[in-house]
């Protein structure tokens, strides 16, 4: 026994330095591709079965019972140790092939709260509640597109486990539409029960051309915080605004005026949105009532514009309420998710690869993504990462839509949003496991 842990730790030790030197083998995907494809090709009939049935039965986040437990038995199914039950709803399975590191790729499992418009045949009817009504339920963010490469991944990477070392690590986390699952995740302890990874990878759908996959190096996705901002006033008749304070009137000056920030205060060349998607006031046309609540996100990529954004949106409330004589206003400017930032070095590894597959042309510099990404809170633990995207529609209507007059493209968060399920299956599977295997060497 002490001469076999004498051995892992030497495996381990050699390991590390080629790692830390940077000189790690990389994957020469050229002999590898004819035996990948035929197992993609092989197992994409199942897979689109399982695509269909998770689009058809989307949940919220936090409440993926169903989600969650067709993955945990496909899993289990494969050979996984799989543990349910992390950050809620989220699961855990491990594959362990020998001596070497530790990878994990993270896929989530929540859909958003609309109603699906795409007449598909299996299109989702569900419905749940949602901040107190009955909302319908959709996968119109793409989640379940990658569930479904995340578990054909699983499979192509077992059926060339004799190719890689090390130990496959694969998160479905909860509730990525709030950007709280990953930390939830976290706090029930993710990384101190399983282990901190030495790589972490993700990808995400997007109005590309199937086939084809989008990378940045470096910030991929913004940061993401919420406002929640109360004003008070003093409610009257309608017909008697003097008698009244009016929080209406607070909050719309806010809304236009919050935008100041954005125009004359941040640098005009560097990325910051803040919008206002909520405001709620009122029960009926002759009041005026006695307080206006607005909710809204701030988008940025830089801490320093960060902080700029969130000091003037309460500076430009509290100036509303001053100017107007009103109390002052309650301003909650909630901290969410920050940026995904890709690894350069990862990033530039794994693009070699990806364009030795797939072609040069197929594999495209994608500017980073207004939208936010919970990733992030995994990456922020000292995790080396790649995020990137995956595209999902037929290259001749994406051609056609460029054109003028073309119909545009419905995007992640449409009802219309809809991929070409078989090809992007294929391109989805093709590339998490060539990234995965890359740094399995």
């Amino acid at each position: 026994m002490q001469h076999r842990f004498a051995r892992t730790l030497c495996a381990c030790a050699a390991l590390s330095a080629m790692l830390t030197s940077g000189h790690a083998a990389e994957l020469d995907p050229q002999p590898l591709q004819p035996q990948l494809q035929q197992v993609i090709d092989k197992m994409t009939p199942q897979l689109r079965s399982v695509y269909e049935d998770l689009h058809a039965h989307p949940e919220l986040g936090f409440e993926e019972t169903r989600t969650a437990a067709k993955l945990a038995a496909e899993m289990r199914q494969l050979g996984f140790e799989v543990t349910e039950g992390i950050g809620k709803t989220g699961l855990v399975a491990i594959y362990r092939n020998g001596a070497g590191p530790t990878v994990m790729v993270r896929t989530e499992l929540d859909a958003l709260p609309m109603e699906e418009k795409t007449g598909l045949p299996y299109a989702s009817k569900a419905k749940a509640q949602y901040n107190g009504k009955e909302s319908f339920v959709t996968h119109s963010c793409g989640h379940d597109m990658h569930m479904t490469s995340w578990l054909g991944t699983a499979q192509a990477l077992l059926a060339l486990k004799a190719q890689w070392k090390g130990t496959l690590m694969f998160v479905a986390q909860p509730s990525e539409e709030t950007v709280t699952g990953a930390r939830a995740m976290l706090a029930d302890g993710l990384f101190k029960k399983f282990g901190k990874p030495d790589y972490a990878f993700a990808l995400h759908t997007g109005p590309m051309p199937y086939g084809t996959v989008g990378y940045v190096a470096g910030p991929a996705t913004s940061n993401s915080d919420s406002l929640d901002i109360t004003f008070h006033g003093l409610g009257s008749h309608g017909s008697m605004p003097e008698k009244s304070i009016d929080p209406v009137l607070m909050a719309s000056r806010f809304v236009v005026d919050v935008q100041s920030v954005i125009s004359r205060e941040k640098d005009p060349a560097e990325f910051g949105v803040v919008t206002v998607g909520a405001f709620n006031a009122g029960s009926a046309g002759n009041i005026i009532p006695d307080q206006a609540r607005l909710l809204g996100t701030i988008r940025s990529y830089k801490s320093e514009v960060r902080s700029k954004m969130h000091e003037g949106i309460e500076r430009t409330a509290k100036a509303q309420a001053a100017m107007a004589g009103a109390p002052a206003p309650e301003v909650k400017l909630l901290k969410g998710s920050d940026a995904v930032v890709n690894d350069p070095t990862l990033v530039g590894r794994t693009v070699k690869i990806f364009k030795t597959a797939l072609g040069d042309k197929n594999v495209i510099p994608v500017p980073p993504a207004s939208a936010s990404e919970d990733f992030s809170d995994f990456i922020n633990q000292g995790v080396p990462s790649m995020f990137y995207i995956l595209g999902v529609y037929d290259p001749k209507r994406i051609a056609a839509a460029s054109q003028p007059g073309g119909k545009p493209l419905p995007y992640n968060h449409s009802p219309f949003f809809a991929p070409d399920v078989d090809p992007t299956i294929k391109t989805g599977v093709q590339t998490m496991t060539l990234a995965v295997m890359n740094v399995m060497q």
